[in-house]
């Protein structure tokens, strides 16, 4: 049986990397911006404001969805989504407690 080298790794390691990884390409951050702007955005839109076709807004989409950072319904031929703001303050406070963890085991400078 393979062992994922993933497993050896805390619950808390793996959400942190998921979230950052849904977040590590530029039209995704770009789709949370007019996302954030709107409160609720039907794809069409989204498609209208940014330089890509529509097939790669609705991957972007797919992406920021499975990761939980977007909750999005379909009706019909229209799709709308928002922005997860729980998600957002979970992984905001995780980051921060990640960050300041890190800061305060290396307060000496290494270089």
């Amino acid at each position: 049986m393979a062992i994922h080298k993933k497993d050896s790794f805390t619950q808390k390691e793996q959400e942190l990397a998921e979230f950052a990884k849904a977040l590590a390409h530029p039209a995704r951050i770009a789709i949370l911006k007019v996302l954030a702007q709107h409160n609720e955005c039907i794809c069409g839109e989204i498609v209208e404001v940014l330089p890509l076709a529509q097939s790669t807004v609705s991957q972007h989409l797919k992406e920021l969805k499975n990761a939980g950072l977007i909750n999005g319904t379909v009706d019909g031929p229209r799709s709308c989504y928002c922005i997860n703001w729980k998600a957002f303050e979970k992984f905001n406070t995780e980051f921060s407690f990640l960050f300041n963890h890190l800061k305060l085991k290396n307060e000496r400078s290494c270089c």
